[in-house]
């Protein structure tokens, strides 16, 4: 590994670190940290379950009909961090969840529960949350209809998963709270991303280009957590899809990002998620990951293998080394104090002012529209129906459809030009337009909390605007993606002409981008000069329009001459280190009970006469299906790839799971397999 120290060394970004990744020696748990065992600020991480329904239901990100939950290979967790400065009594929480995106509706929610337990202590102003936008979850938790098309409506057991865990995990946060130091480090990660929208990339100025010499942003930055002499905490960014997964997966996973914060918890540093709080908490969030594929052959599922799961795996190690490395050096240690600052823009209507739009005119946002290239998906990472197609003039027959409809309404048309305008969301009222707006600030690191899914020159111009604005260097401002709500892409104006799919989605027109500039240009200057900044418009509730188009489960029943638990096919009775294990049993709906904070599988392992979990439903190497069997009969599906470290000895799979009879009572049922010998 070669590393730099000192000066800021020349490189991509200035970054103040150039790492190499394949470290020989990299921090782990316990590791004595460089920085002093306590620090100028209490610091607190936590971590919960927000792992939703877990059968049939649509999932989140690639807007496929068929793509229902059928069981889960990784439970989604959230993961908290507190920061706070005893000196001005004020705190931030920084939340990551395990989720395609944190709606609105999500947020209000966490919000009036934290507010019942702490009163005004958390706030909108001082909670981010952000999603790490795995395609591999549930959907449903949106109170706008848009987003809950292709999931076939609103799912209450999923929203409340992710409100119960997000908030589970700030307050095991709030309670973990201890004198800590921090530190910032950044370095660069050429191997886990590829920009899916290179031609639309190209239409960006030189100056823009040339801050990305390789169409990437490999700009990797750690914030680590240290008390009493050992790292806690660190939460990383880097920009990249969470999209290893594709959309044929059914199974419930974190994708790359979640399986980068497994490793590190659970595979390095030992970490029993059932057991409660872990001794070392890990995130993984997102940045401008806009036009960043994990994929790097440019196709779904393909890059660095052809195989999906591999892939989600070796991106998420390259992540998590990555971020060890950085955890392993010295990194800039952070003083002063903590603040925020958040705002509500109607992006539906915002006008710019000539020194944000570049061209010396004021211009104006649109109403929210969606464009031809958004149906057509990003042919690299979720490709929508082959009628669609990418970039401007390449829908003739949508745009003689969409101009025919749109006679009757010019403006807009004229407004979101060159967009073929699919559908108009905002008259239908499908998408939020009010959305929040927020700058943290934690010592001398800037976190940009945006609504959207932003392109990695889209993230350099936001970047820009607030360091000039706080007299930061750019390698200290970074924008927290996928925040506090979801809306949508964010390209820059020249992107936006080339109409891909991230321009398609774009859906407050070419200004938006300038838009953002503006108003967080102006909640830096309010933080800078330490006044409080306007709060805007409220966003609606809308939790009274919400539908589903799904009932919940009505009625299990177990085989026909059966009984709940049957094992139906045993394991075999001997296996050796990397054989899988399969056993099926006769189970019942999972999503009768959600076993949020346990699991709906165990690996045991005999020692002595007892036996001991040695794996669950939140590891790696194990992976639960469900199957409807007849009419109200479920076939549960548990398989185990016996990992190359297990020990030599006696296992078993115990099944838990919970069944509803017609009066709607649900209670436990469970079945374990007979014993096998692992060699």
């Amino acid at each position: 590994m070669r590393w730099l120290s000192g000066d800021r060394p020349r490189g991509v970004l200035g970054a103040t670190l150039a790492v190499v990744v394949g470290a020989a020696t990299l921090v782990q748990l316990g590791e004595p940290a460089r920085a002093a065992a306590d620090g100028p600020y209490l610091v607190g991480r936590g971590i919960a379950d927000v792992t939703g329904e877990a059968a049939e239901r649509g999932m989140m990100g690639y807007a496929k009909l068929d793509q229902r939950t059928s069981g889960i290979h990784q439970r989604q967790r959230s993961r908290a961090f507190i920061v706070a400065d005893p000196a001005s009594g004020k705190r931030v929480a920084l939340v990551t969840a395990d989720l395609g995106m944190v709606f609105g509706s999500v947020r209000q929610a966490v919000l009036r529960k934290l507010a019942v337990k702490h009163g005004s202590l958390y706030s909108p102003d001082n909670v981010l949350l952000t999603a790490t936008h795995t395609h591999a979850g549930p959907g449903g938790q949106s109170h706008y209809s848009l987003y809950n098309i292709t999931t076939f409506g609103y799912h209450g057991k999923t929203f409340d998963a992710a409100v119960d865990g997000i908030v589970e995990s700030i307050n095991r946060a709030h309670d973990d709270l201890a004198p800590g130091s921090l530190s910032l480090a950044n370095g660069e990660l050429k191997n886990a991303s590829a920009n899916r929208s290179r031609r639309a990339f190209d239409k960006n100025p030189a100056q823009d280009r040339a801050a990305f010499p390789d169409g990437i942003d490999p700009m990797t930055s750690l914030l680590r957590m240290d008390r009493g002499g050992r790292t806690v905490g660190a939460i990383n960014w880097f920009a990249t899809h969470n999209t290893s997964m594709t959309g044929n997966n059914t199974l419930i996973n974190g994708d790359n990002k979640g399986y980068a914060a497994y490793h590190w918890e659970r595979e390095i540093a030992g970490a029993d998620y059932l057991a409660g709080q872990p001794g070392l908490v890990t995130a993984f969030a997102q940045t401008n990951a806009g036009d960043m594929s994990p994929n790097l052959n440019l196709k779904p599922g393909s890059g660095p293998t052809e195989d999906e799961f591999a892939n989600t795996q070796i991106l998420g190690k390259r992540q998590a080394d990555a971020a060890r490395a950085l955890a392993a050096t010295t990194g800039r240690a952070l003083t002063g104090g903590v603040d925020s600052r958040l705002s509500y823009v109607d992006m539906s209507g915002t006008t710019v002012r000539p020194e944000f739009t570049g061209d010396g005119a004021a211009h104006n946002t649109c109403q929210a529209a969606l464009g031809a290239s958004f149906a057509a998906g990003s042919t690299e990472d979720g490709p929508g129906p082959d009628i669609f197609k990418e970039g401007v003039g390449n829908n003739p027959l949508i745009e003689l459809v969409t101009k025919a409809r749109y006679v009757a309404s010019p403006e807009l048309r004229a407004c979101q030009a060159p967009k073929d305008i699919l559908l108009d969301t905002g008259a239908l009222n499908l998408t939020p337009k009010i959305l929040p707006i927020q700058l943290v600030r934690v010592g001398q690191l800037y976190l940009i909390g945006l609504p959207q899914e932003a392109t990695i020159v889209t993230g350099l111009r936001l970047r820009r605007t607030v360091a000039e604005q706080v007299g930061a260097p750019l390698q200290n401002v970074i924008v927290a993606g996928y925040a506090n709500d979801y809306a949508g892409y964010l390209t820059t104006p020249e992107e936006y002409d080339q109409q891909d799919y991230e321009a398609g989605h774009t859906m407050f027109g070419r200004w938006s981008l300038p838009a953002y500039q503006q108003e967080f240009a102006r909640l830096a200057a309010d933080m800078k000069a330490g006044r409080p900044s306007a709060a805007g418009p409220t966003p609606p509730d809308m939790s009274g329009s919400v539908w589903t188009l799904q009932p919940g489960v009505v009625l299990d029943a177990p085989p026909i001459g059966g009984n709940f638990g049957d094992v139906v096919t045993a394991p075999k009775p001997s296996y050796a280190k990397g054989q899988q294990v399969v056993v099926e049993f006769a189970g019942a709906h999972p999503n009768n009970d959600l076993h949020r904070n346990g699991t709906f599988v165990e690996v045991q392992r005999q020692e002595g006469t007892a036996w001991k979990r040695v794996a669950d439903d939140g590891d790696w190497s194990t992976k639960f299906r469900w199957a409807r069997w007849g009419v109200a009969a479920s076939r549960i599906t548990v398989s185990w790839d016996v990992p190359s470290t297990a020990q030599p000895g006696n296992y078993r799979i115990v099944y838990r799971g919970d069944a509803r009879n017609l009066a709607g009572a649900v209670s436990p049922i469970s079945g374990t397999s007979p014993a096998f010998t692992v060699t």
